[in-house]
């Protein structure tokens, strides 16, 4: 008996004509142009869905912080973000200060919140991270504290 392979594909999705999209960290560039007076301190970052690879009004990220490395306390006015410390430790900035943050925190700062990290150790620190409701830096009012 012979079998037959068939897609199946969501209620609605091949109407709207969707599409599962796949990146990898190694083909995805690091993120060129942050600096250092916006608060993006000796950070390695790389935008894995964005605005520009899928038309995405969200952005899913990974950063690799070396020792000394900081994303300094900012905001953004037009999204939330949460981050993952899938590696290493190190202090988040927060309205009240800094705090000390482990592997496996998960951080979620609603859209005008001042945030951010900070690596204290003397290893690299890895997140993940998204922005909910901006697929790119402009779109999402992205301020750093002055």
């Amino acid at each position: 008996m012979k079998q037959t392979k068939r897609k199946i594909a969501s209620p609605g999705s091949a109407a709207r004509g969707a599409k599962m999209y796949r990146s990898n960290l190694q083909g995805v560039p690091k993120v060129a142009g942050l600096k250092r007076k916006d608060g993006w301190v000796d950070m390695q970052v790389q935008f894995l869905i964005d605005k520009k690879s899928t038309g995405a009004d969200h952005v899913v990220g990974w950063t690799v912080l070396k020792p000394g490395a900081r994303h300094e306390r900012h905001r953004h006015h037009n999204c939330d973000e949460f981050f993952i410390v899938l590696k290493g430790r190190g202090h988040i900035y927060t309205d009240e200060g800094e705090l000390p943050s482990v592997e496996g925190d998960v951080v979620y700062s609603p859209r005008t919140c001042w945030h951010g990290f900070n690596n204290t150790s003397n290893k690299d620190v890895v997140l993940v991270w998204g922005w909910m409701g901006a697929g790119s830096i402009e779109a999402s009012g992205y301020e750093a504290a002055g």
